[in-house]
């Protein structure tokens, strides 16, 4: 009896290892530790908070001089008016700006999220400055204005947009290309006078369908819409789904059957997903998504639902990126029907 189970255990473990599941296994505790380690770094020491002060308003001298006299508590950029302001905030140039709050010598302080750490974190030096500086109130913020208002919904609606992306494109359609290499359905599609380029089209379309149906109902669900930015925010849908669903389509091709699509599909999910949604959370992570393709797709949906807009530098840049790696997953995904790749 024992002599048998330790055979089929090492059959489950030759298999395991064969259909890339203990690839799984291995890889997602390693990447969520990556990530925490940038969500939560060793180093709990103060961040220099980075605000913006507009050239074309007078401040108090007191406020000026403390803030740059503070060593290490911030980094000061000055802007010429509030749009070149308004546009590095979006950029996540800068933490926040600081602006007068009408006759008063109080500040206005205007950031992405109310929310976040960088907006407790300049609060936090502001506050410590002027306890250093005067001992009598009032505070020196009179006011915190946030770029993404709304409801909880609203707010992670982006988030719950990307992980459908790319829930479909590297978990549903994977898988469904490999059952059809397994079950040897391309094969049989390759015998008619159906041609690749139809079945491609055909698996794309249906990709593309799910993910905007499912787009549709979170944003009905959530009350949110784009407003005068909806066409560029359908292009910047589309786009995304043109692009990560041809990746799916390829990740499936490349693989012999649906254990190892579906598991190659999910090393995929996990790097993609977790550094673009979790980028406002860490200095660090923001500074790592960009080199991330979803990033491309998330931080414009994020602008365009939640900030009132992208810049349209950035806007074309992520467009045509997204449609250009797209295409080249399709030609990619052409070529390996053709050589009937694992079929």
């Amino acid at each position: 009896m024992i002599r048998n189970v330790i055979i089929l255990l090492a059959h489950d473990l030759a298999v395991g290892i064969k259909n890339k599941t203990l690839y799984l296994i291995l890889g997602i505790p390693l990447f969520v530790y990556v990530t925490l380690t940038f969500l939560d770094p060793a180093d709990t020491s103060p961040v220099p908070a980075t605000i913006a002060l507009l050239e074309s308003e007078s401040y108090e001298p007191v406020l000026l001089d403390s803030i740059r006299r503070a060593s290490g508590a911030f980094v000061v950029h000055g802007a010429p008016d509030e749009t070149v302001a308004m546009r590095w905030l979006k950029d996540r140039r800068i933490d926040g700006i600081l602006t007068p709050a009408g006759d008063t010598p109080q500040l206005r302080l205007t950031v992405v999220r109310l929310a976040s750490a960088e907006t407790l974190n300049i609060l936090h030096q502001l506050a410590t400055l002027q306890d250093a500086v005067e001992n009598n109130p009032p505070g020196w913020i009179a006011a915190v204005q946030a770029l993404q208002t709304g409801s909880i919904k609203q707010q992670t609606l982006p988030t719950w947009i990307l992980m459908m992306v790319l829930l479909v494109s590297f978990i549903v359609l994977p898988a469904q290309v490999g059952e059809e290499k397994e079950k040897q359905l391309l094969t049989g599609w390759m015998q008619t006078p159906v041609r690749e380029s139809d079945w491609l089209a055909a698996k794309l379309a249906y990709g593309m369908a799910l993910i905007l149906v499912s787009v549709v109902l979170l944003q009905w669900m959530s009350g949110t819409s784009a407003g005068t930015h909806g066409m560029r925010y359908l292009a910047m849908l589309v786009a995304g789904c043109f692009c990560f669903g041809s990746l799916g389509i390829t990740i499936g091709l490349l693989c012999r059957n649906q254990a190892s699509a579906r598991t190659l599909g999910i090393l995929c999910y996990l790097p993609l997903l977790l550094p673009a949604a979790l980028s406002d959370m860490s200095r660090d992570m923001r500074n790592l998504a960009p080199w991330g393709l979803s990033y491309h797709f998330y931080e414009p949906v994020r602008s365009l639902l939640l900030e009132d807009g992208v810049s349209a530098a950035c806007f074309t840049r992520s467009g045509a990126s997204l449609v250009a790696i797209g295409l080249l997953a399709c030609l990619v995904s052409h070529w390996l029907i053709r050589k009937r790749w694992l079929m």
